[in-house]
C-alpha cells in the first residue's frame, strides 16, 4: 500500500471531471489570472485558449502556471497539445463539462489545447474547525497532512 498514490488518487477523484478554475501566468515578472473551464484527465488539468490571448503568449513565455479553486492550490507545467478537436478524450469530456464553451469556442481555427502537469498540490481542510494543510509533492510521491499552528 503506498500512502501518496493512495491519497492522490482519493484527491483526485473527488475532484471530478471538470471545474471552473483560476489560471495564474505570468511574464516578465508581470502576473495575470482568470477564470477557465478546466476538465481532469488520467492527473492532468486540460484547458483551451486563443492564440491571440494574452495568457497564450504568456504559455510560450513561461511553461509554470497555478491553477486555483475553492481551498485547492495547485502549481505545475504547462504544455502546448495542439487544436482542441485533434483530441478526441479532450472534446468528449469537455463538451459534456462544458458544452456552451466547446459549442463556442472549440471549433475556432485559433483555439489551442493545453495540458498542465501538477507538480504540487496544497488543500486546506478544516475538521471541527480546526484548520489542517494537505500536501501532495507529486514530482517526490511524499504526502503529508498537518495541523496549521499559525506560530
Amino acid at each position: 500500500m503506498n500512502l501518496f498514490n493512495d491519497k492522490y488518487n482519493a484527491f483526485l477523484t473527488g475532484f471530478g471531471q471538470g471545474r471552473k478554475m483560476v489560471l495564474s501566468t505570468s511574464e516578465n515578472n508581470k502576473v495575470s489570472s482568470r477564470m477557465m473551464s478546466v476538465i481532469l484527465i488520467n492527473g492532468e488539468f486540460y484547458f483551451q485558449t486563443d492564440v491571440t490571448m494574452k495568457k497564450y503568449h504568456q504559455l510560450k513565455f513561461n511553461k509554470n502556471v497555478a491553477l486555483c479553486i475553492d481551498n485547492i492550490q495547485i502549481e505545475g507545467v504547462c504544455e502546448e497539445k495542439g487544436h482542441p478537436l485533434d483530441n478526441d478524450l479532450f472534446c468528449d469530456i469537455f463538451q459534456k463539462c462544458f458544452k456552451g464553451s466547446f459549442d463556442a469556442y472549440s471549433s475556432l481555427k485559433n483555439e489551442r489545447l493545453f495540458c498542465v502537469k501538477p507538480l504540487f498540490v496544497e488543500r486546506w481542510i478544516y475538521s471541527n474547525s480546526i484548520p489542517y494543510i494537505e500536501i501532495f509533492d507529486i514530482e517526490n510521491e511524499q504526502y503529508s497532512y498537518k495541523k496549521y499552528l499559525g506560530l
